[in-house]
């Protein structure tokens, strides 16, 4: 049988889907081979199988891609502000050392300051300021690939437009729709796929995975933000919070260096299918720059393992 994997991506601009999934695919690559599946890399991602799929929705966010677009207050800047807040929150919980302590301090200050008003412009020039705060922190800048508050600001408010559940089109269909949309049109409707799924696509992932029916033996999530108790969770659906029934394993990896996760949560706050399959965390420790993009995620052995067995396992049946 021939397996299909679907790749869904995260926050970001407009890009070049197929580059991005050859980026995705070497990363897994690379990775196969350092964890000993040196054949399995040559069989599964050399050759024509297996059926690598990349569910592309970057286009859809209103205002992608326009110069400046954070600029203007939008009506989820407050709930983008509370989820920022629970970031600096977590990881006020175990600082790097006193200077890391300090720049949260004052980004958690500038987040939620006391006595001034709250409209949504107010919050939007908080918002700003407490992220180029945090953007001196050492390696932030880079973790995210950002180069700007507003940069980290934009690409951190797709989150709050997906869960805000509007900006409908002309069909009257909501943002949220018909990006799941996209992402159930790239799996198999009828033989298994296995899911790897990053950043803010583990929440898109996730909901569309309660839809699909036909099996998904392994989902993979990346540098997830589905663990944020206030931010995140609450406006997920459907709740409360359980693994997807067609779900056969569930792998959710983190990066304590990676500053939109929330650690090891996604497998303390979501609750078992009726097969027993809950998602299990594993913490992963890339070097260097950039750690969470999904590239630097996939090129770890542990990651790309248990993701090539699965491919593996399909293939032989």
């Amino acid at each position: 049988m021939r397996p299909r994997l679907v790749f869904v991506h995260g926050v970001g601009g407009p890009l070049d889907a197929d580059a991005k999934r050859e980026e995705w695919r070497r990363a897994l690559a690379d990775g196969a081979r350092a964890a000993g599946h040196s054949r399995s890399a040559l069989d599964l991602f050399d050759r024509p199988s297996p059926d690598i799929r990349f569910a592309y929705y970057g286009d859809l966010f209103p205002g992608n891609g326009v110069q400046g677009a954070v600029a203007r207050p939008t009506p989820e800047d407050e709930e983008l502000a509370g989820m920022l807040l629970e970031a600096v929150d977590d990881r006020l919980r175990a600082p790097e050392d006193a200077h890391e302590a300090r720049v949260l301090r004052r980004a958690r200050t500038q987040l939620a300051p006391e006595g001034e008003p709250q409209g949504a412009g107010a919050v939007l020039r908080q918002t700003l300021a407490a992220a180029n705060t945090l953007l001196s922190l050492p390696g932030l800048r880079t973790v995210g690939g950002w180069t700007s508050a507003r940069m980290m600001v934009h690409v951190l408010r797709q989150v709050r437009q997906y869960l805000a559940r509007g900006h409908a089109d002309e069909a009257g269909v909501g943002l949220d729709r018909r990006i799941r949309d996209r992402v159930a049109a790239e799996l198999d409707p009828d033989g298994p796929t296995v899911v790897v799924a990053h950043s803010l696509g583990t929440v898109v992932a996730y909901e569309t995975l309660h839809e699909h029916r036909a099996p998904v033996p392994l989902f993979v999530t990346l540098g997830s933000p589905i663990g944020m108790r206030a931010a995140v969770q609450p406006r997920m659906r459907p709740r409360p919070l359980r693994t997807p029934e067609r779900v056969g394993g569930w792998l959710d990896f983190w990066d304590r260096d990676d500053f939109v996760t929330a650690g090891p949560e996604v497998a303390r706050c979501v609750a078992p299918n009726t097969a027993s399959v809950a998602p299990v965390s594993r913490r992963v420790d890339s070097d260097g720059a950039h750690v969470h993009p999904a590239a630097k995620y996939l090129a770890q052995p542990g990651v790309a393992g248990p993701v090539v067995e699965a491919l593996s396992a399909v293939t032989a049946r």
